[in-house]
């Protein structure tokens, strides 16, 4: 049995209850919370190994909580429950702190099975040293710097850095990303990958607005050489 503890943010009675059976039938520590503010004050207290985080609160912005929680513990994973799908959202989402979204209405199935990749997300495959140019990335210490200075990094933004540098100049298809990032029997929407991806071009591109990482459309992805 996992035995992760999960922590439930969400004020509508009938999900929260579905959510926390089935959590708890599936093996998790679960517990459920439905305001914002109970939320802070069980994560300060519990750690959770991942919450899931409904964004529609009734006293607090579900972002703002993403925010706290990580300014508490930035180790732990945030995956937002939302009814919001626009692109703009899910972005401030992801800034906030999230590592991943599910929109709502979701079935069952398909969350436990995010959770579970999660879980079961392995390390990147990477030397303790590698480079690509002016980026470099000490895998066992988990840090990147670019010219030397250091990035910081959200836990996938790292992870998807190391698998193209362990690749560069070379295209990584969009499955080959999702399993060694995420994970081989990923479920659902990979919609998440295109999101990280910007958030780490931002911290990663030079200021003439050419990126690094260039996108090939029905392929994947490719970071380039200088």
């Amino acid at each position: 049995m996992p035995g992760e503890r999960i922590l439930i943010v969400e004020d509508d009675e009938r999900i929260g209850a579905t959510l926390l059976r089935a959590l708890e039938g599936s093996g998790y520590a679960a517990r459920w919370e439905s305001s914002g503010r109970g939320a802070l004050t069980v994560a300060a207290a519990l750690r959770p190994d991942l919450v899931l985080l409904d964004l529609g609160l009734p006293d607090m912005d579900g972002l703002e909580v993403c925010r706290e929680i990580h300014r508490g513990d930035p180790t732990i994973d945030v995956v937002m429950l939302t009814a919001r799908d626009e692109e703009l959202d899910v972005v401030v989402g992801l800034d906030a702190g999230a590592i991943d979204y599910i929109t709502k209405p979701f079935k069952l199935a398909e969350l436990l099975a995010r959770l579970r990749a999660q879980f079961r997300r392995a390390e990147p495959r990477t030397e303790s040293r590698s480079a690509a140019g002016d980026l470099t990335i000490d895998g066992n210490a988990r840090r990147a710097w670019l010219h030397g200075d250091e990035l910081v990094l959200r836990a996938k933004e790292f992870d998807l850095l190391a698998r193209l540098i362990a690749d560069a100049g070379n295209a990584v298809s969009r499955e080959t990303l999702m399993a060694d990032v995420w994970d081989e029997h990923w479920f659902g929407s990979t919609k998440t990958l295109d999101f990280h991806i910007a958030a780490l071009r931002r911290k990663i591109d030079p200021a003439d607005g050419v990126s690094r990482i260039t996108t090939l459309r029905g392929v994947g992805y490719r970071l380039e050489l200088p």
